[in-house]
């Protein structure tokens, strides 16, 4: 394994301290930001966890520390994906923050994450983990080894699988329980993995981040997992990136979609079952075809595996435009996303909606599903539909039609994606990290 050493042992933080205390049995949890009875961080100053045991510096004193953190990030796809901005985003807003931080990495990652957070060291796993058997195999094996070899008092598992040997606490990202509520919508092989991860997870993890209320219900309803384990961390979105698109980066996509200016529905996401592409293609068709200047659709993403899709788009009149890029660059999601003409995200359920809020930070109108964590994420800031083809023709007409409420709906997501920061998410992982580290050994 190769590994790059970030900064001192000993390092000042402007938000997360740590004191050796002489003895790395005796850390306790440090600082965290005030939270609230949902396991949600708040803004408000930093509360301390203060450390009643190990040695003293004086009658009186308490020890403020917090926990070395290693985040396992060798999940992260090479494409990035949704995965990707979770983790990139969360790790940048931790080091920004000071975390006392380590990142496993797949070696090709190896200089991002360096980049990213100079302060973390960074250990690069062996090159065989690109794959996933190799990387399944090596999270056994390899990953408790790291957690040890960089002195981690707790280890953050970002995506369903853990270690069953890990030595220290450890923290599962659960991101949604669509494998149990909607196992039709996954390939079968794939489900019957997750599932037995996410049952591992709920009864091996010291605590469990999920990205949304309505997955943490749905994990007491559906797993009966202990919910004063869980712990509710929204995701945020780089502003740096997602923003609203100058009408030079709108007409640069636009052109490079084979486009030259004409109006569009967007899509981003993978082509899954659970996404719902067929319903959207069928609706969108149905909605703009009897319109003199029809809008294209553009499905933005991986190809995922869908038979539907492909019938669906066979079906599509051939007077209407459709486009399948592919993935597109990081650097054209503004303008792709603020360019359209409507975001349509009709997905059947979602542990948290990353897509939608991109596409509210880029000042798009969106239109989505009322399913599962949606709402949490648009408010009353986006348009909803029923996920059946009719519903999403009735909407994305309605939409289509009315100019004043797409841009009323750009400028209410817009504003209401300020609300969503990697900075707060960091906090509320970070309270997590902490109350995990604060029942080693329970």
């Amino acid at each position: 394994m190769a590994v790059r050493a970030g900064a001192p042992e000993h390092r000042p933080g402007p938000s997360w301290q740590r004191r050796n205390t002489g003895a790395d049995a005796h850390r306790q949890v440090g600082r965290g930001r005030t939270l609230g009875r949902d396991g949600t961080s708040s803004n408000a100053e930093f509360a301390s966890y203060l450390a009643t045991s190990g040695p003293q510096a004086g009658e009186g004193e308490r020890l403020l520390v917090a926990p070395r953190v290693l985040v396992d990030a060798t999940a992260v796809p090479a494409d990035r994906g949704a995965l990707g901005r979770y983790v990139d985003g969360l790790i940048a807003a931790l080091g920004a923050a000071g975390a006392d931080l380590a990142v496993a990495c797949q070696r090709a990652d190896e200089e991002r994450y360096g980049r990213l957070v100079p302060s973390a060291r960074i250990v690069a796993g062996p090159t065989a983990i690109a794959h996933r058997p190799a990387r399944l195999a090596w999270e056994q094996t390899g990953l408790p080894l790291v957690a040890q070899q960089v002195n981690a008092d707790v280890l953050h598992a970002p995506h369903y699988t853990m270690p069953l040997r890990p030595g220290v606490p450890v923290v599962v990202t659960i991101h949604d329980l669509t494998y149990f509520t909607e196992p039709d919508a996954h390939n079968p092989v794939t489900a019957t993995f997750f599932k037995s991860a996410i049952r591992t997870a709920a009864r091996r993890a010291t605590r469990l981040l999920v990205p949304s209320k309505a997955t943490r219900d749905e994990l007491v309803r559906v797993l009966g997992a202990d919910p004063t384990r869980i712990d509710v961390a929204y995701h945020g979105v780089d502003h740096t990136l997602f923003h609203r698109p100058t009408p030079e980066q709108v007409l640069g996509v636009s052109n490079r979609l084979g486009l030259h200016g004409m109006p569009y529905v967007a899509y981003l996401g993978g082509l899954e079952p659970r996404k719902n592409v067929p319903a959207l293609i069928s609706g969108w068709a149905a909605a703009v075809a009897d319109l003199a200047d029809p809008p294209a659709l553009v499905l933005g993403g991986g190809s995922g595996w869908s038979e539907e899709v492909d019938e669906a788009v066979a079906a599509v009149p051939a007077h209407l435009r459709l486009v399948r890029p592919g993935y597109l660059r990081f650097t054209d999601l503004p303008g792709f996303l603020g360019g359209a003409l409507v975001v349509a995200f009709p997905s059947r359920g979602e542990g948290f909606g990353l897509p939608v809020l991109e596409a509210m930070a880029c000042g798009a109108p969106v239109l989505t599903t009322h399913r599962t964590s949606l709402p949490e994420v648009g408010g009353d800031a986006v348009a909803y539909t029923e996920p059946d083809a009719d519903a999403i023709k009735a909407a994305l007409r309605g939409l289509v039609d009315d100019p004043a409420r797409r841009e009323a709906l750009g400028a209410a997501g817009h504003a209401r994606s300020q609300e969503f920061s990697w900075t707060v998410s960091a906090e509320a992982h970070m309270a997590s990290y902490q109350r995990a580290a604060a029942q080693r050994g329970e």
